[in-house]
């Protein structure tokens, strides 16, 4: 099955996000996409982010409006402080609320740590560790007010692991642990001083997913031969799909999931056992 097949599985629709309102960061392509795809399935109301490729967000967006399960897309750049606030505004203002918020943007410049400039270093930081906080404070506090939330980081094997030629990316990666279970306390401290802190409620949960090496378009310009040595470390035997992810980002933003929080999921098929 090639990747483009892969990426438009699309599973039986259920409605247990019914109502909720979910932004997904760099949501309209690659494992972004089918978690906007997989959370619109089932009765979320999706706000895809995206960074510079408008036709790609238009299709999406037509492409799930065929399907009955229309999404709102929203341009920004996740480097930018600024803009992670005017988007999360901006969904708040548009829908009315927002539920959950799945922080997946996310940038490569791979160079050894000796050719490695300060741009490289910087601007992935920026992305993907920076991008997140400031995307998922502006929501936090949202959320807290309400009383109820779920925040979802999208990290990566690579943050545990480590790996030749991405000292930048591993590093904003491995950041989105801490980041993920500090916020997860302090969502919980902040609900608790201001009573909304209730043993049968939502309450508001950060976790994190930590994917594998997953079938998407980033993977196409890689040789066959490396692929195949990727596929040898993995105890399945196989790379990961993009909806593979995706389903594991719904349970963590369903009700179902509501005593889980600080925790990182790791869906590499025992890559880093």
């Amino acid at each position: 099955m090639s990747i483009i097949e892969t990426e438009q599985i699309h599973e039986e629709v259920g409605s247990e996000l019914t109502g909720r309102v979910a932004l997904v960061t760099g949501g309209t392509r690659g494992i972004g996409a089918a978690i906007s795809r997989n959370l619109a399935t089932h009765g979320a109301i999706v706000a895809a982010g995206y960074g510079h490729n408008d036709d790609r967000a238009v299709q999406l967006q037509a492409e799930l409006a065929e399907s009955g399960t229309p999404i709102s897309i929203h341009r920004g750049d996740v480097g930018s402080a600024d803009d992670c606030r005017r988007i999360v505004q901006t969904v708040i203002e548009s829908h009315g609320r927002l539920d959950i918020l799945v922080n997946n943007a996310g940038i490569t410049a791979d160079r050894s740590v000796f050719k490695m400039s300060e741009d490289d270093w910087q601007h992935v930081l920026a992305v993907n560790l920076s991008g997140a906080f400031f995307t998922a404070q502006a929501a936090l506090a949202h959320m807290v007010e309400r009383g109820s939330g779920r925040i979802v980081n999208i990290s990566s094997i690579i943050g545990q692991t480590g790996n030749v030629g991405q000292i930048n990316y591993a590093a904003s990666k491995s950041g989105l642990f801490g980041l993920t279970m500090s916020m997860a306390k302090e969502a919980a401290f902040a609900l608790k001083r201001s009573g909304r802190l209730t043993p049968d409620g939502l309450n508001v949960t950060v976790n994190a997913v930590a994917p594998g090496f997953v079938e998407t378009e980033m993977l196409d310009t890689v040789p066959e031969k490396v692929l195949d040595g990727i596929r040898a470390q993995v105890p399945l035997d196989r790379l990961g799909r993009a909806d593979e992810i995706a389903r594991v980002v719904r349970f963590l933003a369903s009700d179902a999931s509501s005593y889980i929080t600080g925790q990182v999921w790791a869906v590499n098929g025992g890559m880093e056992m």
